[in-house]
């Protein structure tokens, strides 16, 4: 059977003031009448069926997404203690999926992206769950062919070719990190090169089997944790071994490992919507290229993306190229190039005991 897991735990600080840790950006409406994590489901929606969705998240947010999923059964939306990366979580998904139905097969996708087409992304998954019932041994990847030389993104080389269909299907040559510009155009010119969405499809004993052998003693807590599942130990026992695992992402612990990795080309707009100046590829800007999300008056004002969501109005005044962000407990105001420096911001906040504003 096909399951999904939706990654709901990250903390989304370049989205603050407006994501904030008890709300952080995968709860917020920013795109649309749906959060990022109720639009994220809604592409299952005909598709997999509820009981076989499972969110992992912060342990402090499973209350918001138990009220913002009520389709998801309560069991399967899943508190992790503590931060831990991508591999745990995707392990742990693993462990309990495996438990119930071990010949399952996983769609794994964070909260927090933007994909333009449902109709469009069932294809692609289709597509790819036909190439996992060919090679269960399979991992395959969603690669996003770059329209511009993003250096925000990873990026996967392709290799030999698959499948040609509806779907294109490569040999995964290769992954690469964070190119600086020069790198990012060269990868845009050759031809070959994807961005790494983060969407990853395959068998559940599949992704346990190479945590096993790549990440061993990760492997051993999963398996302790997943023994527990649906006994009154579970909570404890998640506590005390998902918080002695050792964080990795999933990219280092397995992907960049693994000898048998395909990448799919879907045909669907994304974006992974990482920080405010990503409104301005996602929303029409106004005849000043001004992104602006609630009450605004504009003076002379050009190439700023302004989001409001108190009940006031912002002014701007002979301003260009600024962010500018305004909610009820906090207002940032800085130049599109600073946009890096909103995590030290955050981290100068908590580092004066001004957690409130957090």
């Amino acid at each position: 059977m096909l399951h999904a897991v939706i990654m709901a735990g990250g903390s989304g600080t370049r989205f603050w003031p407006a994501s904030r840790k008890a709300f952080p950006k995968q709860l917020l409406r920013l795109t649309g009448d749906r959060s990022m994590l109720q639009a994220t489901a809604d592409r299952l929606r005909d598709f997999i069926p509820w009981q076989h969705v499972s969110v992992l998240t912060n342990h402090s947010l499973v209350p918001t997404v138990r009220q913002q999923l009520p389709e998801i059964p309560s069991r399967s939306i899943v508190g992790e203690p503590c931060k831990r990366d991508t591999a745990p979580c995707i392990g742990l998904a693993a462990a309990l999926i495996a438990k119930n139905d071990p010949e399952a097969t996983m769609l794994v996708m964070p909260s927090d992206h933007l994909i333009d087409s449902v109709s469009q992304f069932q294809q692609a998954v289709s597509a790819a769950v036909a190439l996992i019932d060919e090679d269960p041994q399979r991992i395959v990847t969603f690669g996003i062919a770059p329209s511009y030389p993003a250096e925000s993104f990873g990026y996967i080389q392709r290799g030999e070719t698959i499948a040609r269909s509806q779907i294109p299907a490569y040999q995964v040559q290769r992954f690469r990190e964070k190119p600086d510009a020069k790198t990012a155009a060269d990868y845009l010119l050759a031809g070959t090169f994807y961005w790494n969405s983060g969407i990853f499809l395959w068998r559940a004993e599949t992704i346990l089997a190479a945590l096993r052998q790549h990440e061993p003693e990760m492997f051993a807590h999963l398996q302790t944790i997943s023994q527990t599942a649906g006994t009154p130990e579970f909570d404890k026992v998640l506590e005390t071994e998902f918080s002695a695992i050792k964080g990795k992402s999933i990219d280092y612990a397995v992907m960049e490992r693994h000898p048998n990795i395909v990448v799919v080309e879907p045909v669907f707009t994304w974006d992974d919507l990482g920080s405010w100046q990503a409104l301005a590829r996602t929303h029409s800007p106004d005849s000043q290229g001004n992104v602006v999300q609630g009450k605004h008056l504009g003076i002379d004002t050009q190439g700023t993306i302004i989001h409001n969501d108190d009940d006031h109005v912002v002014v701007t005044i002979d301003v260009e190229d600024f962010i500018v962000v305004h909610t009820p407990h906090a207002t940032l105001v800085a130049p599109k190039s600073s946009e890096e420096r909103v995590r030290e911001a955050v981290k100068q906040l908590e580092d004066r005991g001004w957690k409130q504003f957090l």
